[in-house]
Parts: C-alpha cells; sequence; structure tokens
C-alpha cells in the first residue's frame, strides 16, 4: 500500500513538473531579427532591456546585411528583417504580405583615408563620388576634388575605391545619391543593394560596415561608405568624413539638425506603405544621405502569440518612451520618426495577426 501511494505521489510530482515546464517553455518566446549591419548597434541596445523589462520574450539579432534582412523576413526565418532599404516594387508586387516599417531616420557618412588629410573635411559632391566610385576619376589631386577643395595639399596619388560585397542597405543609399545627383549613374549603375560595380583598378570589396571601416583604415589613399551607427569607430580608425554636397549646393556633414532638415522635406511625402526614398532632399540644410531603417515584417506570423510578441516589441521600438528615447537613439546618431511617421507605422504594425 505505501509503495502504491509513494508511486501515485511520484507520478502527480512529474506530472505536475511535466505541466510547469510546457507552461514555462509556452510564456517564453525568442523573436528572431536579422539583417542590417548599420541598425545592428541599435537592436544590440535594445535587445537586452526589451528582455528585462518583458518578462518572456527575447530578442536575437545577427548582422547580415540587408539585402539577407529582407529575404530572410519573406522566407519566414526571422520574424523580423532589419534594412536600411526598403523593398523594390517587384519585390513588394510578390509578397504582398510583407511591409516595410521605418523604425528610425539614420544616415551615411562619406570615409576616406588619406594620410595628412584626415583631420581635414574634404568636400566631395556626387558627381565626383560617381568618377571615383566608376574610374573615371583615379587620383586625389584630381581637378574636379581640387577645385572643392582650394588650399587643400592633395596628393598626386590613385583612389582607391571601396564597396560593399554583400548586399546592403548602405549601397542602396549611397548608389541612390549618385543617381539622384548625377546625370549617368542611372544609365550605367542605377541603384540597388546590390550593384554591378564598375571595373575600377584597385578597388576593394568588403563586408558589413564594420568590414567597411577596417579596410578603409588598412588601405591608405582610400574612400568608402560607411552607417552612422560607426561613428565611434570611425573615429577610432582615426578616418576622414567627407562633408558631402546637397541639392542645394551647400557641404554638409551628418548631424542630428541636417538629418532632421533633410528629412522633414520629405517625410511629408511617405505614402501608407512607407516605402520611400529620403536621399538627396531638397533644402539648404538637408544632409543628402539619410534613410529610414526599415523592420521588413509579415502580417501573417505562425501564431497569435508569436504575432502578438511582434507587435508589442515593434511598438515598443518606435515609442519614444521605448525603444525610440534619446538613451537609444542618441547613441548609434539616429533621430525618431515624427509623430505623423511614427502613426504610419503603428498603423502597419497594428495589421500583424
Amino acid at each position: 500500500m505505501y509503495v502504491r501511494r509513494h508511486r501515485g505521489m511520484v507520478c502527480a510530482i512529474m506530472l505536475a513538473l511535466g505541466l510547469f515546464v510546457r507552461s514555462a517553455i509556452a510564456d517564453s518566446l525568442s523573436l528572431h531579427e536579422a539583417g542590417s549591419t548599420l541598425l545592428y548597434p541599435l537592436f544590440q541596445l535594445w535587445a537586452p532591456d526589451y528582455a528585462a523589462t518583458h518578462s518572456g520574450t527575447t530578442v536575437t539579432t545577427k548582422a547580415s546585411g540587408s539585402g539577407d534582412g529582407i529575404s530572410e523576413a519573406i522566407a519566414g526565418s526571422v520574424q523580423i528583417g532589419a534594412s536600411d532599404a526598403y523593398m523594390s516594387d517587384e519585390q513588394a508586387e510578390q509578397n504582398r504580405k510583407i511591409m516595410n516599417i521605418p523604425l528610425a531616420i539614420s544616415a551615411q557618412t562619406i570615409n576616406y583615408n588619406v594620410p595628412g588629410l584626415n583631420s581635414t573635411g574634404l568636400k566631395l559632391d556626387g558627381p565626383t563620388l560617381a568618377g571615383i566610385f566608376a574610374g573615371t576619376i583615379t587620383m586625389w589631386d584630381a581637378k574636379p576634388i581640387a577645385a572643392m577643395n582650394p588650399g587643400a595639399k592633395l596628393p598626386h596619388q590613385r583612389i582607391v575605391p571601396i564597396h560593399r560585397s554583400d548586399a546592403s542597405g548602405d549601397t542602396f543609399v549611397f548608389t541612390q545619391y549618385l543617381d539622384f545627383s548625377t546625370e549617368t549613374w542611372e544609365d550605367d549603375v542605377g541603384y540597388g543593394t546590390s550593384v554591378e560595380w564598375p571595373a575600377v583598378d584597385g578597388e576593394k570589396p568588403a563586408t558589413g560596415n564594420e568590414g567597411m571601416v577596417q579596410a578603409i583604415a588598412a588601405t591608405p589613399y582610400s574612400i568608402g561608405y560607411v552607417g552612422i551607427s560607426f561613428h565611434d569607430a570611425i573615429a577610432k580608425a582615426g578616418l576622414g568624413t567627407a562633408m558631402v554636397k546637397n541639392q542645394a549646393g551647400q557641404f554638409l556633414l551628418p548631424t542630428a539638425e541636417t538629418v532632421s532638415a533633410a528629412a522633414s522635406e520629405l517625410d511629408p511625402r511617405t505614402p501608407a506603405d512607407e516605402r520611400l526614398s529620403l536621399a538627396f532632399a531638397p533644402g539648404a540644410h538637408s544632409y543628402p544621405l539619410i534613410n529610414y531603417e526599415y523592420a521588413v515584417v509579415s502580417t501573417d506570423q505562425p501564431n497569435a502569440a508569436t504575432a502578438d510578441a511582434v507587435r508589442q516589441f515593434l511598438l515598443w521600438a518606435v515609442s519614444i518612451e521605448g525603444g525610440s528615447a534619446p538613451k537609444y537613439l542618441d547613441t548609434v546618431q539616429f533621430i525618431p520618426l515624427p509623430d505623423f511617421i511614427r502613426a504610419l507605422s503603428e498603423n502597419q504594425i497594428n495589421r500583424i495577426h
């Protein structure tokens, strides 16, 4: 009798433990994000704080490039694809359940490694950058560069252009600027997360923003483009940051003021699906290389719990009391969405089910 009672108690305890473990597993949910290396530093700030304040939900994050973020979101292998680029018209048409949701506004910098001039903000414009990456402007003391930088002791050294080898939202924004600010880039190269770069002697590919910083730092007389969230790495590497010519003819660095000025010029044109380029905005104070930072997300999630977790995280991410608070965005030099763009993002987020 004692043995049977003992066994019964053991079975009851084991059953209760099993139910508890299954309940704990059911209540614990992990959201997977992958994509933009520009957004990666922000997700690294977000993930631990969100987990600490939202019991049962964790966010894993992976820097794999915007192109990968879009493709993984479409494939359903991650809940959140991070991208500096919105989906193309063709991608959007073929994947109508995939949304492009702005989380914040960011910028790219043009960085160079010219010994003796890295502390000087050299001035560069779109046609000159297009010429460098097309191989028609090959020397640092070429006339177009010298004309914009009178008094600068430009060396007679070959320019080494460095571009992303992975599908990249930074490439998307940079090539949009070249496209919009020149007459020939669209016909010769165009823009996208991946483009067929013209063959240039000495050019170098790099993977991710970290790879870009490393490649520029390791290559004297090189030039490339880097997401602004890597500003600390850029400074640590001692790279120069160019002043870039905008549509109004002004040479500017990316600051909260110049990024905000550019955004204010184009934000009102944002459609309901929020796919819009912010590059080369009009206005005297508009920095020309800015963009929305997107979460690429499916409206259809595998179950109600996942859908609720994705919605709650994204609503927190765009909230100025949550992920868009200054303690997060200032660290990566992003700016928050204007109220009416945040409302558009919230409308899209609330479609997730």
